[in-house]
């Protein structure tokens, strides 16, 4: 038996899809960064399947719900829908060890830098990681990328942050994002 296996690109939300407030969860302060909607077309045309991987401990930490949090997401999805840009799923890890919300007070594996979100999602949709890609703003993005063994971990920033990171490759945006993993796709089919 054939046992087909897919390839995704992870996105981390806040500071690479739309601008990062701090605990962004409101709906009146959603924006997306610029670039992003001719980025995602971009990549939405090659075989990848598009995963949001978020944390989000201003749960824990007691600034918005797990309500409100589905509710920015619903709104982020519709948003994106409307450009032709179809997201596969999103996975979200609402815990932080400092929290206040006693049922999300603790250690996990999902929150990054490790990389359970990762693994549940390669999980649910059979992906090879090794074929995968991260696009994220912080290290801790990159560091989940490369504990869960991804093939190329792009960080949006300053070309300054190159020398720090242990990112693949440092890009400006996601329009930049885009470009190499369009790139990398076409050199690889």
């Amino acid at each position: 038996m054939l046992i087909l296996v897919s390839k995704a690109i992870f996105l981390d939300r806040d500071g690479v899809i739309n601008e990062d407030h701090g605990y962004t969860y409101k709906i009146k302060d959603f924006k997306f960064l610029d670039g992003v909607l001719e980025g995602l077309q971009t990549i939405s045309k090659l075989e990848y399947k598009i995963i949001i991987i978020t944390n989000q401990s201003g749960i824990a930490r007691g600034f918005f719900s797990e309500d409100e949090f589905q509710l920015f997401m619903h709104h982020l999805l519709k948003a994106l829908g409307k450009h032709n840009i179809h997201i596969v799923d999103y996975f979200f890890c609402p815990h932080h060890p400092d929290g206040i919300i006693p049922l999300y007070k603790h250690e996990c594996i999902c929150r990054k830098p490790e990389a359970g979100m990762l693994y549940e999602a390669q999980k649910k949709y059979n992906l090879d990681l090794s074929q995968s890609i991260l696009i994220g703003d912080k290290e801790s993005d990159v560091l989940a990328g490369k504990r869960a063994g991804l093939h190329t971990n792009i960080l949006i920033g300053d070309s300054a942050l190159s020398q720090k990171s242990q990112a693949t490759i440092v890009t400006s945006d996601l329009i930049g994002a885009s470009k190499i993993i369009t790139k990398f796709h076409l050199n690889n089919s």
